[in-house]
C-alpha cells in the first residue's frame, strides 16, 4: 500500500483524485492540502510514501512548498502536477529534487501508475510536459542567473562579488551581458525581466 498527501487548490479535482486513486491502486490518501502552506504542513505531519502536489497554487506554490518540505525531509517523493510546464520551471523542479512530473490531464489510472513508479524509486516526466519545458528559451548562462539571482535579493556589485566569490569586474561583465540579452536598462530589470520569464 502507498501513502499519498494530495495537494491543489483546486477542490473538485483534489476530492475526485482522492475518490479515484484508491480505486486505481493500492493508494490510501493519507491528507489533502489546498495550498502550500497545507501542504508543507500535512506532509511534515503523515510522512507519505509520495506527495502529489499541484505547481500552481495561491500563496506558497509549488515548488515554494517542494522546497520548504526538502529542508527537513530531504527524502521525500513528489509528484507534481502542472497544465503548463513553463520554460525554466521543470529545471527548477527537478533542482529541488523532485521525482515526477505529471500533466493535471492525465487519467487517474496514468496518475497511480506514475504514483507507484516514483515509489519503486524511479522517475517519471510526462512526455508532453517535458516536450513544453525543454523548448527554453533562456538565452542566459547559468553564471549570468545566478549574478541576477543574487541581484534581486537587493545586493549591490560589491556585496554580489563577496557571495559568490567573484571579482567584482567579473560581476559587472555577467551583469552587463545579461542586461544586453534581456534588453534592459539596469540590473534590477534584468532580474526582474529573467523572473517574469520563470528563468530564475
Amino acid at each position: 500500500m502507498t501513502t499519498v498527501v494530495l495537494a491543489d487548490d483546486e477542490a473538485l479535482l483534489r476530492k475526485a483524485m482522492a475518490a479515484l486513486l484508491p480505486l486505481e491502486g493500492e493508494i490510501t490518501v493519507l491528507a489533502e492540502a489546498e495550498n502550500g502552506e497545507e501542504a508543507v504542513e500535512a506532509t511534515l505531519r503523515h510522512e507519505p510514501d509520495v506527495l502529489v502536489i499541484d505547481l500552481e497554487m495561491p500563496g506558497v506554490d509549488g515548488l515554494g512548498a517542494v522546497a520548504e518540505i526538502r529542508r527537513t525531509r530531504p527524502e521525500q517523493v513528489i509528484l507534481m502536477l502542472t497544465r503548463h510546464a513553463k520554460p525554466g520551471v521543470l529545471r527548477k523542479a527537478l533542482k529541488l529534487g523532485v521525482q515526477g512530473f505529471v500533466s493535471k490531464a492525465a487519467d487517474p489510472s496514468h496518475i497511480t501508475f506514475v504514483i507507484d513508479t516514483l515509489h519503486q524509486g524511479k522517475r517519471w516526466i510526462d512526455p508532453d510536459v517535458s516536450a513544453l519545458a525543454v523548448v527554453d528559451d533562456c538565452p542566459l548562462t547559468e553564471r549570468e542567473l545566478e549574478v541576477l539571482r543574487v541581484t534581486g535579493e537587493g545586493y549591490s556589485v560589491a556585496e554580489i562579488a563577496g557571495r559568490l566569490h567573484l571579482a567584482q569586474g567579473t560581476v559587472r561583465n555577467y551583469l552587463s551581458n545579461a542586461m544586453q540579452k534581456t534588453q534592459t536598462q539596469t540590473r534590477h530589470e534584468a532580474a526582474r525581466y529573467a523572473r517574469e520569464h520563470d528563468w530564475l
